[in-house]
């Protein structure tokens, strides 16, 4: 079977991690900001900008963006985040 995964890999992963490098908490523009000037690719800014409003701790950013990334059936080609 042919590799599936993207150049882009665990880039999604590297964000969580700027992310929350230094804080608890993160707001959804706070995200989608960081991850507009690491230029993520398009589909993974999708995931970023579909996540509903509001602040969100590690673990909860973590479990929204892999429902997200499970219901694209996305998690071989993108990895999903912890």
């Amino acid at each position: 079977m042919a590799d599936v995964k993207s150049e882009e890999y665990g880039t999604l992963q590297r964000l969580i991690d700027v992310l929350y490098a230094h804080q608890k908490y993160v707001k959804k523009v706070e995200a989608l900001v960081t991850a507009e000037v690491h230029d993520l690719h398009p589909d993974l800014l999708e995931l970023i900008n579909n996540l509903p409003p509001g602040t969100y701790d590690r673990q909860t950013m973590c479990d929204q963006l892999n429902s997200a990334i499970s219901g694209r059936a996305w998690g071989m080609i993108y990895g999903t985040v912890e």
